[in-house]
């Protein structure tokens, strides 16, 4: 017994400790099993994750889909997008960026070189790779990129999706849109059907496991609505429904607000919401199904839907399951951070169309009165008021020309039961736009919410011939070769 006692003497501080745990953990382990393990410990930014990385490599194409100051918003979102995904580990060579890149280094930026998502947000827009930019942001790269046809790209990087059947895809765009279109700064639009059959041709190929699509636009819910199959392994959301607009946040003299010196929206609501979710959380833990919870909570601006929207899924919805790391990857500076959580804060915004509008009066307030610049502004406001007020006017004339006093109105703003494609005819609707276009001027990001009508024009069986004579007496020549006039701007469709 006093040698027992002589030798637990002997024994350092640092071996009785060993021992002492050996002997909780065989007496106590059953019930350290049964804690949450997340709970037990603080883990270190090096230590390895329980959950093991999934075979196969990331992909993600990041689209800013308009061009100009004005529209700061969508390339700050992908740019954001850029920093977090390079944060997760996800490779440089297997992002592929389309943005128009003219912001950063824009005479109106009060940061040149800088583009901030946030108020208090650091640049997001350093090291962000140039593939696809300026005249080579296009509906017929995108879908090159996506394919991984390097003979179908036009100029650019040539970066794109060489994917293989293991592989994953993150898609994310931002940009205006309208019933069934998505916009590009460089025309045409990119359409629906277009669209998802560039998503079918991938899925035929063989070349990804699963694909997850995010999308900021006005009625983005349409661009999937009654087309998007649910056996091509891709989850996708949107930030509004078929029939709704998407806003702007972050905008000058809201709450919260820009630093002074900005003039324009620096972010969109669910863009965001998405963004900023993924960089508080622990994306090894987080799923898919918690941020589009998160996220739709978020955006509707927590259920005012005067100043928010409805977020939409659509797809494969059993990819929801999924931790959003194996799309996003994994920052380890996030390795002791939540899962998911509130940010329980509402946000002033601006509908993404009267954005425009909005930009181009912070411009006016903040130019010299008298002053040369503030009467060129003047003049640019007046035109896109004026352009806004004929669009509407003519869709409303070409209406009573087609269908009657009474029933034009309510034919063209009717909206299909949930579930059904915006039109049955696809080409038909690119036509009706054309036409439109020749004799009425270009549709602009705003007149993209007039494609309900154009559809709806197309589902009631209207001939092209009739259609063209009521766009041509409706116009009556209007804008011919203007500024306004597709032979400027590019046809739509």
């Amino acid at each position: 017994m006093a040698v027992r006692r002589h030798f637990v003497r002997l024994m350092s501080p640092a071996l009785l400790l060993m021992v002492f745990l050996l002997f909780f953990q065989a007496i106590g382990g059953g019930r350290a099993l049964r804690l949450n393990p997340w709970e037990s410990r603080i883990r270190m930014p090096t230590q390895q994750d329980d959950e093991p990385e999934e075979a196969g490599t990331r992909w993600a194409v990041l689209v800013a889909g308009s061009s100009g100051y004005g529209n700061y918003r969508h390339q700050a979102d992908v740019c954001h997008a850029y920093q977090l995904l390079r944060k997760g580990g996800v490779k440089e060579k297997n992002i592929v960026v389309f943005m128009y890149n003219d912001i950063a280094a824009h005479e109106l930026n009060p940061r040149p070189g800088v583009i901030i998502n946030h108020p208090q947000g650091d640049d997001v827009y350093d090291g962000v790779p140039k593939d696809y930019t300026g005249e080579n942001v296009t509906a017929e790269n995108l879908f090159a990129v996506l394919l991984g046809n390097k003979k179908a790209v036009k100029g650019g990087s040539g970066k794109v999706v060489d994917s293989k059947p293991n592989d994953r895809i993150f898609l994310y765009y931002s940009d205006h849109g309208g019933p069934g279109v998505l916009g590009m700064p460089n025309m045409p639009f990119l359409f629906a059907m277009d669209f998802i059959e560039v998503l079918k041709k991938k899925h035929a190929s063989g070349t990804y496991k699963e694909m997850v699509i995010y999308v900021e636009a006005c009625e983005s819910g349409s661009v999937f609505e009654g087309i998007m199959p649910k056996d091509l392994n891709i989850y996708v959301t949107t930030a509004s429904n078929a029939q709704e607009s998407s806003y702007g946040t972050y905008c000058p003299g809201m709450e919260p607000s820009p630093p002074p010196e900005y003039i324009t929206c620096l972010g969109d609501l669910y863009s965001v919401a998405w963004l900023e979710d993924s960089e508080t959380h622990n994306l090894k833990r987080e799923t898919i199904k918690q941020q589009y919870q998160w996220v739709k909570k978020r955006t509707s601006n927590f259920n005012n839907y005067n100043a928010g929207s409805h977020v939409m899924q659509y797809g494969n919805e059993s990819i929801k399951a999924e931790k959003l790391y194996l799309y996003q990857g994994f920052d380890p500076a996030t390795v002791n951070f939540p899962p998911n959580g509130p940010l329980d804060m509402p946000m002033e915004v601006v509908n993404q169309r009267d954005a425009e509008l909005f930009f181009m009066w912070q411009l006016y307030k903040k130019s010299e009165n008298g002053s040369e610049k503030k009467r060129e502004i003047l003049k640019q406001i007046t035109e896109t008021k004026r352009h806004r007020d004929h669009l509407d006017g003519s869709m409303d004339l070409i209406g009573t020309f087609l269908y009657g006093p009474q029933r034009g109105s309510f034919i063209l703003n009717t909206v299909r039961e949930s579930g059904m494609p915006l039109v049955d005819d696809w080409g038909c609707l690119k036509s009706t736009v054309r036409l439109f276009e020749t004799y009425c001027g270009s549709l602009t990001q705003y007149g993209m919410k007039h494609m309900r009508a154009f559809a709806n024009i197309c589902n009631s069986g209207v001939s092209q011939a009739v259609v063209e004579e009521a766009c041509r007496d409706a116009c009556n020549g209007r804008d011919q070769g203007g500024h306004f006039h597709p032979t400027n701007r590019g046809y739509s469709a």
